[in-house]
């Protein structure tokens, strides 16, 4: 079957794979456009570090409260589609035993007819919030490469859950590919970033075939733009860099720049994101 066929399970987690949320809430739009139910989750107890990833207590809208632990969980429609179907994979990054969490979903996706697999993700980047938000799309698989005009990262290193996903159901016979939006670092932890998640629902789009609604993401998208231009017009110095971004931008987009620029910021991420504040901790799965 050439392609991803037409039953592609899709995938996002919260962490350190969904800069700006982008990835989570391009999961979040396509649960909320459609009907689904839950086919899987897996035990909390095996794969998740409560120091980490802590389960929150909450009141229900008849005022009992109650515990919610943190999951992974695999969504179906609820209704069959005559064109491609988006199964969905939630929920937050493991903390251990992740080719035991990889294989637990792989084997459900194949008995659920699963034809194809996308992992979605987003990273923080030296990119301008007033371009186009550039989203990687790769495979290892060569037919898929070669069917879908994908990208083979040269990237070697440690890798988050969605490799390790992405890995097992190739290794199943489940075609994988991955995309990646790049959000601007300067606002990545402070806001959600619609812009990128509409972003990486137009490539999952083009990807798979699936008719996926946009609902008020557009408008949203544009809000957050003028949200940013707005603090950035008192600031000086901010409205300078975000100029050297748009310099560096625009001679990537060039008739003349590498086909390569995306991929080469990818890689450049994957190699420095162990830095900084956000340098994983003793137990961080990351490491």
């Amino acid at each position: 079957m050439d392609g991803l066929g037409r039953r592609v399970l899709v995938a996002a987690f919260d962490g350190w794979n969904d800069a700006g949320e982008a990835a989570s809430s391009a999961l979040a739009h396509l649960r909320d456009a459609g009907e689904y139910e839950p086919v899987f989750s897996v035990d909390p107890e095996l794969y998740f570090d409560y120091q980490y990833t802590r389960p929150h207590i909450a009141a229900d809208a008849e005022g009992k409260r109650t515990l919610r632990w943190p999951e992974a969980t695999l969504l179906r429609p609820t209704t069959s589609s005559e064109g491609t179907e988006l199964l969905l994979l939630t929920g937050v990054e493991p903390a251990r035993a992740w080719q035991a969490f990889a294989n637990e979903f792989v084997d459900v996706a194949l008995r659920e007819d699963v034809t194809g697999f996308v992992a979605l993700g987003s990273m923080m980047s030296d990119v301008p919030h007033t371009r186009p938000i550039s989203v990687f799309a790769g495979s290892d698989n060569d037919q898929l490469r070669a069917s879908l005009d994908l990208e083979r990262s040269s990237y070697e290193g440690p890798v988050g859950i969605l490799s390790a996903l992405a890995h097992a159901a190739d290794a199943a016979g489940i075609p994988a590919a991955s995309l990646w939006a790049s959000v601007p670092h300067y606002v990545a932890g402070h806001t959600p970033s619609p812009k990128a998640t509409l972003a990486l629902l137009d490539r999952l789009e083009d990807l798979t075939g699936a008719d996926i609604s946009r609902g008020s993401l557009p408008t949203d998208a544009a809000a957050w733009e003028a949200s940013i231009d707005a603090a950035a017009a008192d600031d000086e110095e901010m409205t300078e860099y975000i100029r050297q971004l748009e310099t560096t931008r625009d001679t990537w987009d060039s008739p003349e720049a590498s086909g390569d620029a995306i991929a080469q910021e990818f890689e450049r991420y994957l190699r420095r994101r162990g830095d900084g504040p956000g340098k994983p901790g003793r137990d961080d799965p990351r490491r």
